[in-house]
């Protein structure tokens, strides 16, 4: 049991810490961080790849039946582990963004990011006034219910905003994205990616790994972490190498159907 050291104010109400986003942290300083996409909607299935040795797992919204109180149960199954969670947002919406870091999230992964204007809101989102939008409440999850002195002053340096790039038209203005003040890292989504190129469907097409490579080193040259999920090993090796700091290689629900059809095909016939 992690036992933090507190101190108790007059009243009885005791001081906490607050939580130190390691990921935020480790991709700033240029220590790969290697993930799994986590597509399953359960803190069940949290709690059994939590320990299972990654550096960050990633709690969709996007792709998954998932809801706001689903992932605060994942948040809370993850927490005794040596791991990281991020979450990825619906959609860049103010109000959802607001919602998930109430309930604790530190890392906030945007989907779908084309414009300066998007990154900017989604910026905004993260941060309170006067800095930005993000609503002002005294008693949520993300303070530890009241007990960290002065976290809506301190919350902006543990938060990290990720931004997804996901189309051509995000690549046309990658550099505006990716300098901006605010943001911790840019994300590629190669399914998106490979779709808006004309090849859905094929993220393994030469043309596909080539745009990922040169946005890879673009977004270096920027000064920020990148990041990618591939489920292809060989292509997640050769992107490390080409410069992603946070790295997912693979998600829970395939880990799941591929090992599962596996398994059968090995009795088929007895």
């Amino acid at each position: 049991m992690n036992h933090e050291q507190k101190i108790i104010q007059p009243g009885g109400v005791p001081v906490l810490p607050l939580p130190k986003n390691h990921f935020k942290h480790a991709i700033a300083a240029g220590r790969q961080q290697i993930g799994l996409w986590c597509s399953l909607p359960s803190a069940y299935t949290a709690e059994v790849v939590a320990p299972s040795g990654f550096d960050w797992l990633l709690f969709d919204t996007e792709h998954t039946p998932s809801s706001v109180t689903t992932v605060m149960s994942q948040l809370q199954a993850a927490a005794p582990y040596d791991v990281s969670p991020a979450v990825r947002a619906t959609v860049n919406d103010t109000a959802q963004i607001k919602q998930l870091l109430d309930i604790g999230t530190q890392t906030v992964f945007i989907p779908y990011v084309q414009t300066p204007e998007e990154a900017h809101a989604a910026v905004l989102a993260m941060r309170y006034p006067p800095e930005g939008v993000r609503g002002v409440a005294g008693t949520t999850r993300a303070n530890r219910f009241g007990r960290v002195q002065n976290y809506h002053q301190l919350a902006a340096q543990e938060l990290c905003l990720i931004l997804q790039v996901e189309t051509q038209k995000s690549l046309d203005h990658l550099e505006e994205i990716a300098k901006m003040d605010g943001v911790d890292g840019v994300f590629i989504g190669p399914a998106d990616l490979s779709a808006s190129l004309g090849y859905a469907g094929n993220q393994g097409h030469p043309e596909v790994k080539k745009i990922i490579e040169d946005t890879i080193r673009r977004v270096r040259a920027c000064g920020k972490p990148v990041g990618i999920l591939t489920g292809d090993k060989a292509f997640a090796r050769h992107c490390i190498e080409v410069g992603t700091v946070f790295t997912a290689v693979g998600a829970d629900v395939g880990i799941l159907a591929r090992g599962a059809e596996a398994l059968a095909q090995e009795f088929q016939g007895r």
